[in-house]
């Protein structure tokens, strides 16, 4: 393609335009409410449990472990809060580091951060747009020793108690390679699956390869209440830990107001538990939907010079948000002035994490491949169409 050429900008705007119509304006990825979601709010209001006390709580937290295949889940205030107390369930404190991917939002630093701690950013893969195993092997063989069951880095003195590799847009990483090597080095794993929800690779879901597995309900993801987050886990003992740091480290009891640890307000309120139970019902219906539609993108972009994002390899994919490769950063700029002047989102990828001011002193392998990625890829629309 011919960068000053709009020809194919133009026939991808109009393919969108046909896929998404009666749109003025045609977002990235926009909540669907077409199910109980009214019915359940209006049996939580009259119910007058609202807070974090309620069965609609109880009721999704049952529900979203059995769709995941985990044990068990605790529902959360959002995503990021999830990850701030996974990260203190893996004792991650100020002498620790916290291994992750530099292409991934910014929470999953900033709860690094909340713990005193420091990333460690390793380069991810271009099949997946995840944590690279290769790269995370290599790191550790070279900057890294075992003394007393802990990784050392041998450069910093600091223990690596976590790793936190992201299944970007909803395609899984290579988890199963990531997670024997994080065994070997005595590495607790934490998989950030805010995006990933529906996703299964090797036929298990995303987020329970790891100790831990996070989930995001923000008003774009796949199912929404507007915000909201989950902890998943096949450990009884951090389950139990986890919903007691959410509820603010209280102890039980039918009127004594007494707590034992330092904990965070951190529950999901019932009124946004209701509607992720009827959110939770669309599932299979969107993912479904979203798949069909990757499909459709993915013989579209054939007779155009973009490269479409596939699932990888043993994966199945939710397609939260469709990719696409452009040639360079130059040519991706051009296209995404040209489509959101013309009524369409489109959004490029995070910055770096390592590039942001106060991560940019924090260790950064090579990563070549999240610096080649970074300034080729766009989300196009991703909504569920119906």
């Amino acid at each position: 393609m011919k960068e000053n050429n709009n020809d194919e900008n133009l026939a991808i705007i109009k393919f969108i335009k046909s896929v998404y119509q009666n749109y003025k304006f045609i977002p990235l990825h926009e909540p669907k409410f077409t199910g109980n979601e009214k019915k359940y709010l209006n049996e939580c209001v009259d119910s007058t449990f609202v807070s974090s006390v309620g069965k609609f709580v109880d009721e999704f937290e049952k529900k979203i472990a059995k769709y995941t295949g985990a044990k068990y889940a605790v529902a959360t205030t959002n995503g990021t809060s999830a990850l701030h107390i996974s990260l203190i369930l893996a004792d991650v404190n100020s002498d620790s580091e916290v291994i992750t991917q530099p292409l991934t939002f910014v929470a999953t630093c900033n709860a690094i951060s909340y713990c005193n701690a420091k990333p460690v950013f390793i380069d991810i893969d271009k099949d997946t747009m995840g944590l690279s195993p290769s790269a995370l092997e290599i790191f550790l063989k070279n900057n890294t020793k075992i003394k007393n069951k802990k990784c050392i880095n041998i450069r910093t003195n600091k223990i690596i108690k976590a790793c936190i590799p992201m299944h970007s847009y909803g395609h899984p990483c290579k988890i199963d390679k990531i997670k024997t090597i994080c065994n070997k080095y005595n590495i607790f794993l934490i998989e950030d699956a805010a995006e990933s929800l529906g996703s299964f690779y090797k036929n298990k879901h995303t987020g329970t390869f790891g100790q831990l597995g996070t989930l995001s309900f923000n008003g774009n993801k796949i199912i929404t209440a507007g915000g909201g987050g989950c902890i998943i886990t096949n450990d009884k003992s951090l389950a139990v830990k986890a919903k007691h740091l959410t509820t603010t480290a209280k102890i039980p009891h039918k009127w004594d107001f007494n707590h034992d640890m330092i904990g965070y307000n951190y529950r999901m309120p019932n009124l946004n538990a209701a509607l992720l139970l009827a959110q939770l019902e669309k599932l299979n219906n969107f993912i479904k939907n979203k798949r069909k539609l990757a499909s459709d993108y993915e013989n579209f972009f054939k007779s155009i010079d973009y490269f479409f994002f596939k699932e990888p390899k043993y994966s199945r994919s939710n397609y939260w948000l469709n990719v696409i490769l452009l040639k360079n950063k130059k040519q991706r700029d051009k296209f995404l002035d040209y489509t959101n002047k013309n009524g369409i989102m489109t959004r490029p990828a995070w910055q770096l994490m390592n590039k942001l001011k106060m991560f940019k002193d924090c260790y950064q392998s090579n990563l070549k491949n999240a610096k080649y990625l970074e300034v080729r890829i766009v989300n196009i629309p991703s909504s569920v169409k119906f």
